[in-house]
């Protein structure tokens, strides 16, 4: 089974989407990537999943445009914004789209607060998994 998980920035969303499938499936081959990749991984997003016993402190962003005539089982997409303007992926057996909000968009009021929101965003994505069944 090959995966790719696609939001904007390839920051928060699609990194803890990459990290949440890796630990679930680690038989699958799972990749994620943005429209517009920004230079690193959210920090927040990398202490958020190190909080849930994943690392993924070792990937980084990555360009759509890098994956699009590999042969994919799934395209997921996390966020309004990348389900938009990704490219068409002819290869995909199956797409599936699940808007996340972005927690780099939010303000905070202190790092604690910064840390609830990416591990409420962790958490929403890692049930949203839990709904669904890869064949």
């Amino acid at each position: 089974m090959k995966i790719i998980v696609i939001c904007t920035g390839n920051t928060c969303r699609s990194q803890i989407a990459e990290g949440l499938l890796k630990t679930k499936y680690p038989e699958f081959e799972i990749y994620s990537a943005g429209t517009k990749p920004e230079a690193q991984v959210n920090p927040y997003a990398v202490k958020a999943m190190k909080d849930r016993g994943i690392d993924i402190s070792q990937q980084y962003p990555k360009l759509v445009d890098e994956f699009i005539d590999q042969y994919f089982d799934y395209v997921l997409t996390v966020c309004d914004s990348a389900k938009e303007i990704c490219p068409i992926f002819t290869n995909a057996k199956n797409k599936i789209h699940n808007s996340f909000v972005d927690p780099s968009q939010s303000s905070y009021e202190s790092e604690e607060a910064a840390l609830t929101i990416y591990k409420n965003t962790v958490d929403e994505i890692s049930n949203w998994f839990d709904t669904l069944t890869f064949s």
